[in-house]
Formats: C-alpha cells, structure tokens, sequence
C-alpha cells in the first residue's frame, strides 16, 4: 500500500463504463503532487483497442480499463481488462508509485475481469490481451 488515494471520479467512471457500457475505455494517472490517482482520459464506445494503445504514454506509466469486446462460441462476450502500462523507459519512481498502488485501485473498481501488466507495446498487443482474456 502507497498510500495514495483514489479519486472518487475514477469509481464513478468506471461504474459508468461497466454499468451503462458509456465507454470503451478509461485511462487514470497520479497527480501531479503524488498524492491520488484521478481521471485522466474517457473514451467514447466507437474507440478500438488500437486508440487504447495509442494513449498509452511511451516514457509514464498509466492504468488503464477496457470494455473489451470478443467472439466466442458463436456470441457476444466481454470482460473488463485492467492494464498497469509500467513501460522501461518510465521513471523508477513512477514504476514504484503505479505496482504499489495497483491493489487499492482494484479493490475500488470491483468488477475487474482480466489484469494485464505490461512493460511495453509487444505485452499488450490485441492479440495477446485475446489470448489472456480467452482463457478465464
């Protein structure tokens, strides 16, 4: 535990996204004074795993939810994936801030299908993230 708080909109954001489907995505950050982690992105339904990775800072770490979408079977399914996006070339600092303070935020977003960690863009390719997601 890092102490850190949560900031309530990220709950409620992703209440939103899990409840009501009013996103594909969200992307949450720490503050600039370290001291919680808040919104920082929403994306509308229309957007694609690939706008997902896109958002994703090259040199910071980020979390991100995804409502991801898939076939199985012969239907519809889908799974919230939660991705801790830690990559090399991040701060020390940074990549201890975001792995120690990963468990509060789950507990918060209850409803979590799938935890993707990924240090860079290979770990969370689409399909790879498929192949995660198929498994559960």
């Amino acid at each position: 535990m890092s102490g850190i708080a949560i900031d309530d909109d990220c709950v409620n954001k992703f209440n939103e996204l899990k409840l009501a489907h009013s996103y594909r995505y969200l992307l949450f950050k720490m503050s600039s004074d370290l001291t919680h982690v808040v919104l920082e992105k929403t994306a509308p339904g229309s957007a694609s795993w690939e706008d997902f990775e896109h958002d994703l800072p090259k040199d910071d770490c980020r979390y991100g939810i995804f409502d991801f979408e898939y076939e199985k079977d012969g239907g519809r399914r889908n799974k919230i994936v939660f991705v801790v996006w830690c990559p090399e070339t991040s701060k020390i600092k940074s990549k201890m801030l975001y792995t120690s303070t990963k468990d509060s935020l789950k507990k918060k977003l209850v409803g979590i299908g799938t935890e993707v960690q990924a240090t860079d863009a290979s770990e969370i390719s689409k399909e790879e993230v498929m192949a995660r997601v198929d498994k559960i």
